[in-house]
C-alpha cells in the first residue's frame, strides 16, 4: 500500500458535509463498518459533482479506495466529511476525503475514480468545466490508473475459499456489483473488530466487475485478499484488498 495521503490544501474546490451514523451501517459493537464507510465516500462525491454541474454524472467507476482509520466512530455519533480532489490523470481522478466524528472518531480516505462513457464503457477525457473545478486544490499532482496489487501467489488454488454470492441488491445503476459492496466482503474476511481500536489501513483494487446472479470465491492469505470470478488463475481475480496496522505518526492532518 504505497501512497500516502495528502492533507487538505489551503485553497481550493472542497465540500462539506455532516452525516450521522444510524442502526443500519454498524457493526454488533457499534462502530460504523467499512462498507457503510465506502458509502458516505459514494455518496458525498456524487453530492460534490450535483453541486458543481446539475445533474449527477454516474458514468464513475472506483479503480481503487484506501481507507486508513485512526479511531472508529460509533452509532449516534455526527460525522463531518470534508471531500476534495487530490491528483488527477487524463481520465481518472483521486478525491480525498476526510472523516471527523463528533466523539473523536477519525477517519481518512482517498479513491481513484474513472470516468466512463456510461453507454460504452469507454473511458473518457475530462472535461474544461471539470479540470476548472478541481485544479486549483489538486496543485499539479498527477497520479496513474495502473494496479498495484499483487496477484495470488503462483500456484495458489483460487477456489480454496468461500464462496460470495452476488444477491440482486447488491448491483448498482451500471448493473455491478456496487464498489461499497466489496467492503463487506473485507468485513467478513479480516478480524476488522480486534482493529477497532489501532490504527490501520485498508485498501481495495477492482480489476473488473460482477454482475447479477455471479457467484465469486474469496481468498485470504495473511494480510491479503483476492476475489476471483473463476478458478484458474490471476485473471480471473476481480478485486484485491490489502489490510495492515499503521504507524500513527504517518497519518495525514486535515
Amino acid at each position: 500500500m504505497p501512497f500516502p495521503l495528502v492533507p487538505l490544501p489551503a485553497s481550493g474546490r472542497r465540500l462539506t458535509s455532516t452525516w450521522p451514523i444510524r442502526l443500519g451501517d454498524v457493526a454488533p459493537s457499534g462502530r460504523v463498518r467499512l462498507d457503510a464507510i465506502a458509502r458516505y465516500l459514494q455518496d458525498v462525491a456524487v453530492d460534490d459533482a450535483a453541486d458543481l454541474f446539475g445533474d449527477a454524472d454516474f458514468g464513475w467507476v472506483v479503480r481503487r479506495t484506501t481507507i486508513e482509520v485512526a479511531r472508529f466512530p460509533v452509532l449516534g455519533e455526527q460525522l463531518e466529511l470534508t471531500t476534495w480532489g487530490s491528483a488527477l490523470g487524463s481520465r481518472w481522478a483521486e478525491r480525498r476525503t476526510s472523516i471527523t466524528g463528533s466523539r473523536g472518531g477519525r477517519i481518512e480516505t482517498a479513491a481513484l475514480w474513472i470516468h466512463v462513457d456510461v453507454e460504452t464503457g469507454r473511458p473518457l477525457r475530462h472535461s474544461d468545466a471539470f479540470l476548472a473545478a478541481y485544479e486549483e486544490a489538486v496543485a499539479g499532482r498527477t497520479i496513474s490508473s495502473r494496479l498495484v496489487h499483487p496477484d495470488p501467489p503462483s500456484g495458489t488454488a483460487l477456489d480454496r475459499g468461500p464462496a460470495w454470492h452476488v444477491r440482486r441488491s447488491d448491483l448498482d445503476v451500471l448493473g455491478h456489483v456496487n464498489n461499497a459492496v466489496y467492503w463487506a466482503v473485507v468485513e467478513e474476511s479480516f478480524d476488522i473488530e480486534a482493529k477497532s481500536q489501532l490504527p490501520f489501513r485498508a485498501e481495495l483494487e477492482y480489476r473488473g466487475g460482477l454482475d447479477g446472479d455471479s457467484t465469486a470465491t474469496v481468498l485470504v492469505l495473511g494480510e491479503s485478499l483476492w476475489i476471483t470470478s473463476g478458478i484458474t488463475s490471476g485473471d480471473d481475480v476481480v478485486a484485491t484488498a490489502l489490510v495492515g496496522y499503521l504507524d500513527p505518526s504517518t497519518r495525514p492532518r486535515p
